[in-house]
């Protein structure tokens, strides 16, 4: 079995079937570094938007933080597009921002879904808990006449 790694660390692993769950504080943190990262992706998104929106298309600062956001939110445009520059770069930013939603959502939910997943598995194992694997196949037994079973 591998070495123990050590608590700092341990919130960026996810423990091993044959691991015990990790205790509550310990995941959230493990919760919160994961928010932090999809947080720090978001805001790295928005921030390729509004730079594509304002030296694309000429918008003010405050459009391209309102139209990348929209379409990172997935809700669409506001302000209309007149360049092809622009045009083409909302069509990839549109693509992308999904793909972020995506990674995000998964970022997210990896967690609690490892968690929920990881309790099913420790439940199943533990003693008295029927087993997965297949139990060897026992012949029926030949019923007795009723007169001498034991009561």
């Amino acid at each position: 079995m591998p070495p123990e790694p050590s608590g700092s660390r341990r919130i960026y692993l996810y423990e091993h079937r044959s691991e015990p769950l990790l205790p509550r504080r310990l995941f959230l943190r493990r919760l919160l570094n994961h928010a932090g990262v999809a947080a720090a992706v978001l805001a790295a998104s928005l921030g390729i938007g509004v730079l594509g929106y304002r030296f694309l298309e000429g918008f003010s600062w405050i459009d391209a933080v309102l139209n990348a956001s929209m379409i990172l939110g997935g809700m669409g445009e506001i302000n209309p597009l007149l360049t092809d520059a622009g045009k083409l770069f909302a069509s990839a930013y549109a693509i992308f921002a999904g793909v972020v939603f995506l990674a995000v959502s998964a970022v997210l939910v990896a967690p609690i879904a490892h968690r929920l997943l990881h309790r099913l598995h420790l439940e199943d194992t533990q003693e008295g808990a029927p087993s997965a694997e297949p139990r060897p196949h026992r012949p029926a037994r030949a019923l007795r006449p009723a007169a001498r079973r034991r009561s």
